[in-house]
C-alpha cells in the first residue's frame, strides 16, 4: 500500500516538471513580439479587436500581445496550481492513512497486552467462573433505547454505564420496583448514599399507579436516577372471587413488564430487585458485588437475597453479621437474578402471586438461594396490597445490619454446594439432640450449643415453629429460611436447629 501510495506522488510530480519543460519550450520558439502584426488574423489585440487604424497599429499591436502572453501565462499558472493541489491532497491523504495503520496497530498491541493480564487473584473455582461469566458478558450486544422507557436523564441513564474489558467490573443495576408511595424516597436516599459507584450501580426506578406526587419525588433525583413508567394502567380481568386481588395482579404486570425492560432494552446481565418501601443496610452493594460471582458459577443456586424470614433481633447472632447461608425457600424482599434465570421465567410468568409461584416445585426446580444471618434490608410499608399481613407479627422486628462487611475480601466458595451441604449436613446432625421442654427450662442446658429439635409432621414443625417464636409457615412443604428442611436461629443465644430425621431427602408439598 505504501508503495503503490508513493509511486502516484512520483508520478504527480513527474507530470508537473514535464509540464513547465513544455510551456518553457513553447515560449523560446515564438517569433519576436514585434513581428506578430505583420501575421495578420484575428488574434486578441489585433486591430478587429481593438477597432483602430493601421497607422498605429505597430503599437496596438504590442500593446495586445503582451496581454495575450499575460493571460496565456496566468492559465498555465492555474494549471500548475491545480497539478500541485492535486499532488498536496494525494501527500495528505497517504500520511493519514498511514496515521490510521499505526493508531490500528498501536490498538491491537494494547487489546493484546489487555488479553494477557492477569485478572485480580479469588478462590480457585470462583476465579474460573468469574471468568467465564465476564467474557460472556463481554459479547453481549449493547444496550438499546426502547419506545417505552421514559429516560427522564439520558446522561445518566443505564446505556451511558458500561464496561471496559480491562476492568472485570460486573454492572449490577438496581431495580426499584414503585407505584404510589412517596416514601420511595427513604428508599432512594439509602441506596444513592451507600451505592459506591454509579457507573457499576445504575438505579432504575420502574413507577406502575401513575401516581403524579410520586413520579415527582422520583424525578427530582435527576440523573441519580433512570425512570421508567409502566405503559399498562388498564384493570385486569379476573374471575368474580378474585376482584379482591385486582392488585396482586397489576404487580405481576408490572414485575414482568420491568425486568423484560432490564434485560431486553437495557440488556443487563444481571439485576438487584427492592421494592419502595425497602431500606437497605451499609454493606448492601457489598454483599451482591461479592456473590454475583457465586450465584453465576453455582447452577444449583437461583437468587441471592438479602432478606432473612426469621432475622428478628432475639433470632439472630448480631455478633456475626458476615454468616450466610444457603435457604430452599424464595426470600425475595431485596433479591438479585440472572438474566438466564429471567429467560427461563418469563414465558411462564404468573398472572398474580408472583412471589409465591417462584416457591413451587416447578419454578424452584430444587435450586436454593443464598441468605443472610442479619438482613440487609427492612421493609418500613405497613401500607400495600397484604394490607400489613405478618408486618405487625414479624416484619416490623427485623434487624438490619448496621456494621458493614468486607465480603468480597471474604473466600465465599464454601456456599457452593459440593462444600457447602457436607459441612452444613455434618454440623446439624452433630449437634445434640433434646427436647422442646430442655430448651425452655433454665438451667436445663449448660452448654453453648449448638442443639438440634427434630421434628416429624407438618404439625410437630408448627408447634415447635411457633414456641420458639420462628415462621411456622410453609409454601410448598418448604419452611421459611429451610434448607434440607432444616431452619437456623438463635434461642436465648444458642444456636438451634429445627430439623427433619437424619437421611431427608425431599419436601412434602402437602404440608403447605
Amino acid at each position: 500500500m505504501v508503495r503503490k501510495k508513493g509511486s502516484l506522488i512520483l508520478c504527480s510530480a513527474f507530470l508537473f516538471v514535464a509540464w513547465n519543460a513544455l510551456l518553457l519550450l513553447y515560449l523560446w520558439g515564438r517569433p519576436p513580439i514585434g513581428r506578430l502584426g505583420e501575421l495578420g488574423g484575428a488574434e486578441p489585440g489585433g486591430k478587429e479587436a481593438w477597432g483602430t487604424g493601421g497607422g498605429k497599429s505597430g503599437r496596438v499591436n504590442l500593446a495586445g500581445e503582451l496581454i495575450r502572453v499575460a493571460e496565456e501565462v496566468e492559465e498555465q499558472f492555474e494549471t500548475q496550481k491545480k497539478l500541485l493541489e492535486q499532488i498536496e491532497r494525494q501527500r495528505t491523504g497517504w500520511a493519514r492513512q498511514r496515521a490510521v495503520e499505526r493508531r490500528e496497530s498501536d490498538d491491537a498491541n494494547r487489546v493484546k497486552d489487555v488479553t494477557i493480564q492477569k485478572p485480580p487473584r479469588t478462590s480457585g473455582l470462583i476465579r474460573t467462573n468469574v471468568a467465564v461469566s465476564e467474557q460472556k458478558r463481554s459479547q453481549q450486544p449493547g444496550p438499546t433505547a426502547g419506545p417505552d422507557a421514559d429516560l427522564q436523564n439520558p446522561q445518566g441513564s443505564i446505556r451511558d454505564h458500561k464496561v471496559t474489558p480491562s476492568s472485570l467490573e460486573p454492572v449490577i443495576p438496581i431495580l426499584v420496583i414503585a407505584c404510589d408511595r412517596v416514601t420511595v424516597k427513604r428508599s432512594l436516599d439509602r441506596l444513592i448514599q451507600y451505592r459506591p459507584s454509579p457507573e457499576l450501580h445504575p438505579i432504575i426506578v420502574s413507577q406502575d399507579c401513575g401516581h403524579a406526587e410520586t413520579a415527582r419525588v422520583i424525578g427530582s433525583y435527576g440523573a441519580q436516577v433512570t425512570h421508567i413508567r409502566q405503559p399498562d394502567l388498564a384493570d385486569i380481568r379476573v374471575r368474580p372471587e378474585h376482584r379482591k386481588f385486582q392488585g396482586y395482579y397489576k404487580i405481576a404486570r408490572h414485575y414482568r413488564w420491568a425486568l423484560n425492560q432490564v434485560f431486553h432494552t437495557f440488556s443487563q446481565p444481571t439485576v438487584v430487585i427492592v421494592e419502595d418501601d425497602l431500606e437497605v443496610a451499609p454493606d448492601f452493594f457489598e454483599y451482591f458485588r461479592a456473590l454475583y460471582p457465586i450465584l453465576s458459577a453455582d447452577p444449583s443456586l437461583w437468587c441471592v437475597s438479602a432478606w432473612n424470614d426469621n432475622g428478628r433481633d432475639a433470632l439472630v447472632d448480631p455478633s456475626r453479621p458476615e454468616l450466610l447461608y444457603r435457604t430452599d425457600f424464595f426470600p425475595g424482599l431485596g433479591w438479585m437474578l440472572l438474566k438466564e434465570m429471567w429467560d427461563e421465567l418469563e414465558p411462564k410468568w404468573p398472572s398474580a402471586f408472583w412471589d409465591d409461584w417462584m416457591r413451587q416445585p416447578e419454578q424452584r426446580r430444587n435450586r436454593s438461594c443464598i441468605r443472610p444471618e442479619i438482613s440487609r434490608t427492612i421493609t418500613f410499608g405497613r401500607k400495600g396490597v397484604s394490607l400489613g399481613q405478618f408486618f405487625d407479627q414479624y416484619l416490623r422486628y427485623i434487624k438490619l445490619n448496621t456494621e458493614f462487611v468486607p465480603f468480597i475480601k471474604q473466600d465465599l466458595s464454601y456456599l457452593l454446594k459440593e462444600k457447602y451441604d457436607e459441612a452444613f449436613i455434618k454440623e446439624v446432625y452433630s449437634a445434640a439432640l433434646v427436647k422442646m421442654e430442655q430448651l425452655q427450662q433454665t438451667g436445663a442446658l449448660s452448654g453453648p450449643g449448638p442443639y438440634r429439635v427434630q421434628y416429624s409432621s407438618r404439625e410437630s414443625f408448627k408447634v415447635f415453629a411457633r414456641t420458639l417464636g420462628v415462621m411456622d409457615d410453609l409454601k410448598s412443604g418448604v419452611p421459611r429460611t429451610g434448607y434440607r428442611g432444616v431452619v437456623s436461629f438463635l434461642h436465648r443465644g444458642r444456636r438451634v436447629f429445627l430439623a427433619p430425621p437424619e437421611g431427608w431427602t425431599q419436601y412434602n408439598t402437602s404440608w403447605s
